[in-house]
């Protein structure tokens, strides 16, 4: 039908360019911003789920930082128990040199006095190692001493790991108190006690056992510690590749796909001229009708 009040030719043109226009303004604001989703009106479930996603990726870049600081900290008590195996070598060299028959009282003193020293050593270390400022062996304030070491290693609220190596700090305190007199008195606030172990052949050679028994004990805490820090070294990997492969999912449901915007944004841009083009020829119609009236 033609007629003048209504032009239904123009107002379908205009629909179609408001069409246009919004899809090519989408398409713009994706390719501008390389977010496939910039509100939830775009893809309202797939914000959701990438809202999820991105949390959980989080939570577990910050775990990777747990896992970090935890391994860092297992290694400086490692480390430690290193030390302490180099100074009970050394006490047991002496030991072994001391229970030897061929050397005179003022001989074995000056042994002693070195046995004593490295005692005090070990005592010191005890009580003042620190991993942050925190003291990790020093009786019931030391962090390991004081029982189980929990971790949280993960971004969910059971992935958690403990560590407890207190009974056994406890019996290799215990044992190096036995072993060595210089040991025990500074553990207890007396510094500079001396001891006895080497004084005659016969303690010397007890003390080789003591020195050997002890070594077995820092021995056993050294592979709880090892087999602590081999398995945050394999949870730190875990952690890497379910982030990346969680990145990758976020990827898929925000990222921009270019190929595809780029060609939704050039079909928009032709369909918005031939909808201008349209209207033009819909407007020019009631043209037509006065035509019929001359």
């Amino acid at each position: 039908m033609l007629s003048i009040n209504t032009n239904a030719a123009s107002m379908s043109a205009v629909d179609a360019i408001n069409r246009s226009n919004s899809s090519l303004a989408t398409s713009m604001e994706r390719l501008a911003t390389g977010n496939r989703i910039n509100s939830s009106a775009d893809d309202a479930a797939g914000k959701q789920i990438a809202n999820r996603l991105e949390s959980q990726s989080s939570g577990m870049s910050q775990a990777m930082r747990n896992v970090s600081d935890a391994t860092a900290m297992l290694q400086t008590a490692d480390g430690t128990f290193d030390e302490m195996n180099d100074i009970m070598g050394r006490m047991q060299d002496l030991a072994t040199q001391a229970a030897n028959g061929t050397y005179s009282d003022d001989d074995r003193a000056a042994m002693q006095s070195e046995f004593d020293e490295l005692g005090q050593q070990m005592s010191d270390m005890m009580q003042n190692t620190t991993y942050g400022g925190t003291n990790l062996f020093n009786g019931a304030s030391g962090l390991f001493s004081g029982g189980s070491v929990t971790f949280q290693v993960g971004a969910s609220s059971s992935d958690t790991m403990s560590v407890d190596i207190s009974a056994q700090l406890t019996s290799l305190t215990s044992s190096l108190s036995d072993l060595s007199a210089a040991f025990s008195g500074d553990q207890a606030g007396t510094a500079g006690a001396s001891g006895t172990e080497l004084m005659d052949a016969s303690s010397a050679n007890a003390t080789i056992t003591k020195v050997q028994d002890t070594m077995a004990e820092v021995g056993r805490i050294q592979s709880s510690l090892g087999a602590s820090i081999n398995r945050l070294n394999d949870t730190a990997a875990n952690l890497q590749n379910m982030k990346d492969n969680t990145d990758a999912a976020v990827g898929n449901i925000m990222d921009t796909d270019y190929a595809t915007e780029a060609s939704n944004m050039t079909k928009q841009q032709v369909l918005m001229q031939t909808g201008i083009s349209m209207l033009k020829q819909s407007n020019s119609m009631s043209s037509m009708v006065s035509s019929l009236l001359q």
